[in-house]
């Protein structure tokens, strides 16, 4: 079983909760268990104002997941920030970057989760998820 987990992280939370749901996949018997991030689309004079350049050289061997590749997944586990009740600008980008697999129907039975986080309690989490999931049915997951 291909499991792939695409997650977006700015100072590095959501990649350590992106590593934790990676463990746990690793503990089913066949599985083969990959990590991606999505491209960032912060400039990278504002990420090193803010201190999230430096966050986010512990994941930079993580590789750049490509929206093609998620048709050979019999599973992809995506991981996402919260901004204002939804998924943040970089995942969103990557999404909606799917409308081939979507014109193939390449996701469709194909196994869809989210996982979200937010720097408060109570910060959009349900919402984020929420939306996520009907992006994910949208495309058949």
């Amino acid at each position: 079983m291909n499991i792939q987990i695409i997650f977006y992280s700015m100072y590095g939370h959501v990649w350590r909760m992106a590593e934790a749901v990676a463990e746990g996949a690793r503990t089913v018997e066949g599985a083969e268990v990959s990590l991606y991030q999505v491209p960032e689309l912060v400039p990278e004079a504002v990420l090193e104002s803010s201190g999230a350049a430096a966050a986010r050289a512990a994941f930079a061997h993580i590789p750049v997941a490509e929206p093609a590749q998620m048709a050979d997944a019999d599973a992809v586990i995506f991981g996402t920030s919260t901004r204002f009740g939804n998924m943040c600008a970089q995942m969103r980008n990557f999404l909606d970057q799917t409308a081939d697999l979507w014109l193939k129907g390449a996701l469709v039975g194909k196994v869809g989760s989210v996982f979200a986080s937010t720097a408060t309690q109570h910060g959009g989490q349900e919402t984020t998820i929420t939306s996520f999931h009907t992006t994910l049915l949208h495309q058949g997951m």
